[in-house]
């Protein structure tokens, strides 16, 4: 399974916002462009603009380049906004779930809670970071991870839990309630750069 193993800051400093909301990429001098003199004042081309989008939204949900492909090719066959399903797709990926109940701190810590098998879906162990979640669905955490879980938790004290899930932190339980929303989504992107990119 492939996966992006390089310097992560790095990746919030090429895209100019932080991809994780943890002080390490939220400080203000790691908004500057990666390398010893950073930016040079060049101006941003649009196809730049376009591609600067799409690695924002790519970096911050951790996928690959083929893999983010396939999430827009499917968005393109759904019926409704191309962008907007194809947020919500990458939004409903087992580990980005994960991340928004608070129980990881940040996708990629998220993603290997998921691929060392320490979460069940409906009473059953899934280990694909990419699994999709549906309505109705129930994420829980063996009990072997309940403590690093709850450490988790309090560690990222204020964090908000968005409207289309709902956490039950006495049992470490996420429940599905919705397909998320482009609104409920906290992450600024403008999805139509990123279609325009690929066409």
């Amino acid at each position: 399974m492939a996966r992006y193993t390089g310097p992560k800051v790095k990746l919030s400093r090429r895209v100019g916002v932080p991809i994780a909301d943890i002080p390490k990429h939220t400080a203000k001098r790691q908004l500057t462009p990666p390398g010893m003199h950073g930016f040079r004042g060049k101006r941003a081309k649009p196809y730049g603009i376009r591609k600067d989008e799409k690695q924002k939204l790519r970096y911050h949900y951790s996928v690959l380049e083929r893999q983010f492909r396939r999430y827009l090719a499917e968005a393109g066959r759904s019926k409704g906004n191309t962008g907007e399903v194809l947020l919500q797709n990458l939004e409903r990926r087992l580990d980005n779930l994960v991340r928004r109940a608070g129980f990881a701190r940040t996708i990629w810590a998220a993603r290997q809670i998921v691929v060392h098998g320490h979460v069940l879906v409906n009473g059953r162990k899934v280990d694909r970071p990419s699994y999709a979640c549906e309505p109705g669905m129930v994420i829980t955490m063996r009990d072997g991870l309940h403590k690093l879980v709850r450490e988790n938790m309090e560690s990222l004290a204020g964090h908000v839990v968005p409207g289309w899930i709902e956490v039950n932190p006495a049992e470490l339980a996420v429940k599905v309630l919705a397909t998320p929303s482009s609104e409920q989504i906290p992450f600024d992107v403008n999805t139509n750069l990123i279609v325009e990119f690929y066409r």
